[in-house]
């Protein structure tokens, strides 16, 4: 079982559905999953605690970083061996991270398979062409920044991370004032959720820069395509690979 969402997309495609008790709660919520809402209503659910895990008594219990010791120290009592997945910030540290699990769950050939998706995607999305000015919102008014995966995969799909020139490390706030002063060539945006301060602030974005006359292409970009690595990179390359043949630098 899963109580990581990352961890979720890498299991649903290593093993068979019977194989996995549960996964995390999170893989239902449409901000913060990286498979699809109708993959993770096809599997039980949990919410992270030591008393479900060993309820489920599972072979596995696959957690994150952010485990409490108390959590940890529970199920290591209780016998349920663990395999805990970090955060990868490079598109190496991801495939490492597919290839441990993989192990760790008896799935090597579909862990190869996974990786060889991978490095495809990004060999697919090479360009020869100069670099597009793009800045990658996540919601509201946070941007991707520079040494993250996501800068990794931007540069690799021959987007330059326009946060990153602006001075932003990791993942962070970004004024307005920034975004109108001194224009990306594309805005890659995530999906719009309504009437919420995230779309809110996209129709402002948008609003400031149609008066400046600014020349931004506007992209769709999933927010499902944010979170994390594993085979969810071989999907966002592809995605940021056609978001680059549709504009000019």
């Amino acid at each position: 079982m899963s109580l990581n969402p990352c961890a979720d997309a890498m299991l649903v495609e290593l093993v068979p559905p019977d194989r996995i008790a549960a996964i995390s709660h999170y893989s239902r919520d449409p901000g913060a999953t990286s498979i699809p809402i109708e993959v993770a209503r096809k599997f039980h659910v949990n919410n992270g605690t030591a008393e479900e895990i060993i309820a489920l008594r599972p072979d596995l219990a696959i957690i994150d970083s952010f485990a409490s010791a108390s959590t940890r120290e529970a199920l290591a009592r209780a016998g349920v061996k663990t395999f805990t997945l970090g955060w990868a910030s490079t598109i190496a540290d991801s495939k490492v991270q597919v290839r441990e699990l993989a192990a760790a769950v008896g799935a090597v050939p579909a862990g190869e398979a996974m990786v060889s998706r991978i490095d495809r995607a990004v060999a697919g999305a090479r360009t020869d062409g100069p670099a597009v000015p793009a800045l990658l919102w996540i919601g509201g008014n946070t941007v991707n920044g520079a040494n993250t995966l996501l800068d990794e995969m931007m540069v690799k799909a021959g987007l330059s991370d326009h946060a990153a020139h602006y001075g932003l490390q990791g993942t962070g706030y970004l004024p307005i004032e920034h975004v109108v002063a001194d224009p990306p060539r594309v805005m890659l945006v995530p999906d719009q959720s309504g009437r919420d301060a995230s779309s809110r602030a996209a129709q402002m974005r948008s609003w400031a820069l149609a008066r400046s006359g600014a020349k931004v292409h506007q992209a769709h970009f999933p927010r499902s395509l944010v979170n994390c690595g594993g085979p969810v990179i071989a999907k966002a390359m592809t995605r940021l690979a056609e978001i680059r043949r549709e504009v000019t630098p």
